[in-house]
């Protein structure tokens, strides 16, 4: 196997992670009306005036208000996709997203679990999982092409109970191969708006076409070396649609020649002055090669500037180097370190 292009930093995993377990617990309420008998006693004499059958004089007891619905249903209009690959866990599906609110057009991956077709989670909204791929990623994704089978690891692991059943999503990161030309998933003064693409039009598009847990909780991030750089960013900057993230092996200052002329509106974009603001009550689990001083330190440094409510767990993989055979080797850890901090699938 060999190591990513040069912008490539690609995949690390946590550690330790432990199966989730939910648990829900339903409450009732009853009403003591006309007619009703409560503990024994007689039933409650009609008011004067009243028609048999009225309303009761007795108060009645109060009951719960419904509890909010967590599956957000399908909101259409619904996209029209074609098939990329066949896995052993299923299709990889692509289409071509035009963005309403950045005006980007770009590519866009989708595998579903298992699950999501089994008539028996018809009415299950299922957590959601953005990928991002190391390098330029301009018409291409390497979580899409068998080099990192996250989709086969994942629904192993989710028949064994130990991660959700993630829908994953698999977006461009670039519109152009020239690394000059780098967006670093943000919106770049006089470039496309690719932050607002990845951070506003995907989740939308997701929304439109598939069942899902509404709010934040079943919404997380995941990136390889200029991926992670983009997972980290988008989190920090958005907590309010996304709850996780794991920056693997990744890099924290933005470097593109673009964004020369604009350093106010790259420090905004820099993972490395996010960390530091405390805006952000997300979980992060950033990792680093052993095998990598350089790659160590960086990361390393990164962690310790991380403010409160954000929260950072740190992985240092045993001799790992900055290849996708390493990568790799982390899939089932991370899988199931968002598994212990993003919610599961919901059904009312």
């Amino acid at each position: 196997m060999q190591p990513q292009p040069s912008r490539s930093r690609a995949v690390l995993t946590g550690t330790a992670a432990l199966a989730l377990v939910a648990t829900l617990a339903a409450c009732g309420s009853t009403r003591v009306g006309n007619g009703d008998t409560a503990k024994g006693g007689p039933p409650s004499p009609a008011p004067a005036g009243s028609t048999t059958g009225g309303p009761s004089s007795a108060a009645a007891t109060p009951t719960a208000p419904p509890r909010p619905s967590r599956v957000l249903m399908p909101t259409g209009p619904a996209a029209t996709f074609g098939k990329a690959r066949d896995t052993a866990a299923g299709q990889i599906m692509m289409t071509t997203l035009a963005g309403p609110k950045s005006g980007v057009s770009g590519k866009v991956w989708v595998w579903l679990p298992p699950q999501y077709n089994d008539p028996k989670y018809a009415s299950t909204g299922f957590p959601v999982l953005t990928l991002f791929a190391g390098g330029q990623s301009a018409g291409y994704n390497t979580w899409t092409d068998n080099q990192l089978p996250i989709q086969e690891a994942d629904a192993q692991l989710s028949r064994d109970g130990r991660a959700h059943p993630f829908i994953m999503i698999m977006p461009v990161q670039n519109l152009d191969s020239n690394e000059a030309k780098a967006l670093e998933c943000s919106d770049i003064p006089g470039q496309p708006r690719i932050g607002t693409w990845m951070a506003e039009d995907i989740p939308d598009f997701v929304r439109a076409n598939f069942r899902t847990v509404r709010g934040r909780d079943g919404w997380g991030l995941m990136g390889a070396s200029t991926g992670a750089f983009c997972s980290a960013k988008l989190a920090l900057q958005h907590p309010g649609t996304f709850r996780a993230a794991v920056p693997i092996d990744g890099y924290f200052n933005p470097d593109s020649p673009l964004w020369k002329g604009h350093d106010a509106d790259r420090l905004a974009n820099s993972p490395d002055v996010l960390v530091t603001q405390g805006k952000a009550d997300v979980r992060m689990l950033a990792t680093a090669g052993g095998a990598n001083g350089y790659e160590m330190k960086l990361v390393k440094d990164w962690v310790a500037k991380a403010a409160a409510p954000l929260k950072v767990d740190y992985y240092e993989q045993p001799g790992g180097k900055h290849l996708t055979t390493d990568f790799k080797k982390m899939i089932p850890d991370t899988l199931q370190w968002l598994t212990q901090n993003l919610a599961g699938p919901e059904s009312d």
